[in-house]
């Protein structure tokens, strides 16, 4: 009896249109969407769509600091001596404290 309903089940699904593995016809075949040539972007602050002109602007300002980076004299001093201590550690493998 269970074959039997496990039966009529497929082959209900057979006649049902939802259940093809074709895909719609108005669908875009994958290969046609990788060669494709996108020419729009978008923006990384707010995800608006913007032209290329408009993309490569908003890229230069981004990468534009706004500020400069200023650092004291204690603390590049922190850096250089925490460097030479990694590279102490490098060579030898003992961990300064």
């Amino acid at each position: 009896m269970k074959t039997f309903l496990v039966a009529i089940a497929f082959l209900l699904t057979l006649g049902n249109s939802s259940s093809r593995a074709l895909p719609p016809p108005e669908d875009i075949p994958e290969e046609i969407l990788r060669t494709e040539i996108i020419l729009d972007g978008r923006s990384p602050i707010d995800g608006m769509a913007l032209n290329p002109a408009e993309y490569s602007e908003l890229q230069a300002q981004l990468q534009e600091s706004s500020f400069e980076p200023d650092l004291s004299s204690d603390v590049k001093e922190i850096i250089f001596l925490l460097e030479i201590r990694r590279l102490i550690k490098t060579f030898t493998g003992i961990s300064i404290k």
